[in-house]
């Protein structure tokens, strides 16, 4: 059980590198007297030391202990790994089906010859989202967290070690379809960039507070359907900018590229501001 979120997570997420297949499963523990021990299995095989086996699953793990605490340590860590190398990092979350993957893949297409974009996919099975990444040429590492309802900053670590971006370059980092417990953790992001689709209704942002008032970016998707849903695009906007009034919000459609310039132009300034 997740003591931060309520879900059921035991610690377990699988890594599969697109390029070469290769999948991991990776477990964390923590001890209740904080030591946090990872140890990993490829495929079939599954070789783990008996003593700190023993030690583990003999153990009684208080679910009073500061997860969030762990998590935000390893979120420096990778906020100082992305600064060093000069990485605009940004965590894309929103509900199942509002278009992220649509929205990234089109991103990708239109800046590959400006920017330098890699991605990391999290989902809680397959890899049918990272196939379609992969398609662009971009690089692509797809992270499975089985039950979990979102990745963590541990996930992240382990996956930008497989990912390996380059210098200067954006890492796009889709979370698991959620909006409430993907807010709670931070991955070491410059930016949080909530994505709702118009056929999702316009009071999302008062029903899932936490999430709009943790990101510095909403991107309304879809709006070529406005003609074809109840959606109002002012009301939802004024519930965004009443729980977060600093905010900044972006309509576009994916599929026509409507509004889609001034989504590259932010990408390619903030990628400007880190490289200073």
């Amino acid at each position: 059980m997740c003591v931060t979120c309520g879900c059921y997570d035991d610690g377990e997420a699988k890594i599969t590198n697109l390029e070469t297949d290769e999948a991991e499963h990776h477990h964390t523990h923590t001890l209740l007297d904080g030591t946090i021990i990872t140890h990993s299995h490829s495929h079939d095989t599954h070789i783990e030391g008996p003593q700190i086996h023993a030690k583990i699953h003999n153990t009684t793990i208080s679910l009073e202990q500061d997860i969030l605490a762990k998590n935000n340590l390893l979120a420096a860590q990778n906020r100082g790994w992305f600064k060093g190398r000069n990485i605009l990092a940004l965590n894309l979350m929103s509900s199942p089906g509002s278009g992220k993957t649509t929205l990234l893949t089109r991103t990708i297409n239109d800046l590959k010859h400006q920017l330098s974009i890699s991605v990391i996919e999290g989902d809680q099975e397959t890899a049918n989202d990272a196939k379609k990444i992969k398609e662009t040429g971009s690089k692509v590492i797809q992270i499975n967290t089985g039950t979990g309802c979102h990745l963590d900053a541990s996930m992240i670590e382990r996956g930008l070690q497989e990912l390996n971006p380059p210098l200067n370059s954006v890492v796009m980092i889709e979370n698991v379809g959620n909006l409430v417990c993907p807010a709670l953790f931070d991955l070491g992001e410059l930016a949080k960039v909530v994505i709702l689709s118009v056929t999702e209704g316009e009071d999302k942002p008062v029903k899932y507070p936490h999430m709009f008032r943790a990101s510095n970016i909403m991107i309304l998707t879809k709006i070529d359907l406005l003609p074809y849903v109840d959606f109002d695009v002012q009301k939802c906007i004024d519930y965004a900018t009443q729980i977060n009034p600093q905010i900044q919000i972006f309509q576009v459609s994916a599929t026509t590229g409507t509004g889609l310039e001034k989504w590259y132009a932010w990408l390619i300034e903030n990628l400007k501001i880190c490289q200073r």
